[in-house]
């Protein structure tokens, strides 16, 4: 393993409307494996400096990787096919950027998404799920699949997929 990338734990994020799904890694970055489903909260307080206050989907999420001592976190960014970005794009970048404060010094990694939840779902069908009962697992199945490919796309390069965040 490169110099670039130090041994520890990967977390992958799938931010949906109402839920985010999270996978975990194993210290070597080597696969995805879901770890659970957080319930979003979507009204966001401020402080009295203006600056958002921690929610508790924010504070699930960081708890999580303090406790695998996690390297860095890649948070899905939903572009369209064609790669431009709209609404769910923009509160990804939103959601990432306080979870990046919350994980400082970890970095936080914003990584293409297209298709994630449409393969999900072809994963579960084909594993013998019922679409009913995809709902408590589809964003983790995502958010796996997030993960898989940032870690695929490290070994590929040597480096950190995505685009890092400034918390």
């Amino acid at each position: 393993m490169s110099d670039a990338l130090p041994r520890g734990a990967r977390l992958g994020v799938d931010v949906g409307k109402a839920r985010i799904g999270l996978a975990g890694s194993d210290p070597d970055g080597l696969v995805a494996t879901p770890v659970e489903t957080v319930a979003r909260v979507l009204s966001v307080p401020t402080t009295t400096d203006g600056i958002p206050a921690v929610t508790a989907d924010v504070a699930r999420i960081a708890a999580e990787a303090a406790d695998r001592s996690a390297a860095v976190v890649y948070v899905g960014l939903p572009r369209h096919l064609s790669g431009n970005e709209g609404a769910a794009t923009a509160d990804a970048r939103e959601f990432a950027g306080r979870l990046a404060r919350e994980v400082d010094p970890v970095p936080v990694h914003l990584v293409d998404e297209r298709m994630t939840t449409v393969t999900a779902h072809a994963q579960l069908r084909s594993a013998g799920r019922k679409t009913v009962k995809h709902r408590p697992v589809i964003d983790q199945a995502a958010a796996v699949i997030i993960l898989q490919h940032a870690l695929d796309a490290e070994r590929a390069s040597g480096t950190r997929a995505g685009e890092r965040l400034e918390s």
